[in-house]
């Protein structure tokens, strides 16, 4: 049965299938900037558009990206919020957007490997309508459990699971989200039976594993990193390839008890398909060289992730099998957001 979940917003995640068509049509238009608008790229304002209201994951490492490239470029870059539909409104007006270089938009796996599928009408073709630019972060999803829970590693979640299925409860954010489909993610791939619990918000979700009304969960660090530090949570993986610079003691779920198990939050910058290359390889190389500073390096840290730069192709690649791989689960689910 179909299950059609009503949500104002669906929030996170969060790499991002923008094919390579995209690089075919802007190679093969043979403009470079200069010929497209008669002077150098850039000569006016570079607006980075982030589809969700303020203060977020996105908002913040949107203007990390914006302050760096405006010292980088000698060149005004702004943050722009087009909040709406779960980011499916901004993310629409970017694929529609010219292709020059001046209007960008900071993805997320959200926004461009969920929405598609998860949303009845999102307006817009993962592959079609942009250019991946480069990646810029990966924000891993953790298990976090409270101190009563008996299990120290998922090896020993999963037997628990499987001695009484569907009684264990795991805590997400909300249906749609990265936590929530990360929780479903673990169910197929550990072939268990649990009850996810979705919250609204990550605060009434931390308030009741905090006291216990909920064993285990699945979301970002930086909510709990406080209350992991003094010993009132418990982490017991974190879901990405690699350990977490923050957590270097708590494995990821690949080494821990399920192989291949691979779920991050990704954010990276994208443009209008037809972007002309000269500018995407410059973009580009102004990411890597931020990636590689300690001001970036630990600002992105304290946001709960790891910068992780890459070539536009890489990216591309990345986005496409995040792509599938999100779009597969959603279809397996039914899942649908009107």
């Amino acid at each position: 049965m179909t299950r059609k979940v009503a949500m104002a917003a669906v929030g996170l995640m969060a790499a991002f299938a923008l094919g390579m068509p995209t690089w075919a049509a802007a190679q093969s238009s043979g403009q470079t900037p200069a010929q497209t608008s008669g002077q150098a790229w850039p000569s006016r304002t570079v607006t980075i558009v982030v589809p969700f209201p303020p203060g977020g994951g996105v908002d913040v490492i949107a203007r990390i990206v914006a302050e760096r490239l405006s010292a980088s470029l000698k060149a005004t870059v702004v943050v722009e919020n087009r909040g709406g539909g779960g980011g499916t409104v901004g993310t629409r007006q970017i694929a529609k957007a010219a292709p020059d270089g001046y209007t960008l938009m900071l993805a997320h796996t959200g926004t461009i490997s969920i929405n598609p599928s998860l949303y009845a009408n999102a307006g817009f073709d993962p592959r079609k309508d942009f250019t991946a630019i480069g990646m810029i972060a990966s924000m891993p999803v953790a298990m976090i459990a409270h101190p009563s829970f008996p299990a120290k590693t998922v090896a020993e979640v999963i037997e628990i699971a499987k001695k009484e299925p569907g009684k264990l409860n795991f805590g997400t954010s909300a249906i749609g989200t990265g936590g929530y489909l990360t929780a479903e993610y673990f169910k197929s791939a550990a072939n268990i039976q649990m009850q996810i619990v979705p919250y609204r918000g990550t605060a009434p979700l931390m308030n009741d594993l905090l006291g216990g009304h909920v064993p285990v969960s699945f979301g970002v660090l930086p909510p709990a990193m406080g209350t992991l530090a003094v010993g009132k949570l418990r982490a017991i993986a974190v879901t990405g390839t690699r350990r977490f610079s923050l957590l270097p003691d708590v494995p990821t779920a690949a080494e821990s008890g399920l192989p291949g198990f691979d779920s991050v939050l990704l954010y990276g910058l994208i443009g209008p398909a037809g972007m002309p290359r000269d500018i995407v390889d410059r973009l580009n190389k102004e990411l890597r060289a931020m990636a590689e500073t300690d001001l970036v390096k630990q600002r992105v840290l304290a946001e709960g992730g790891d910068v992780a730069p890459s070539s536009p192709e890489e990216y591309a690649q990345v986005i496409d099998r995040e792509e599938t791989k999100w779009s597969t689960l959603i279809r397996k689910l039914n899942l649908k957001v009107e």
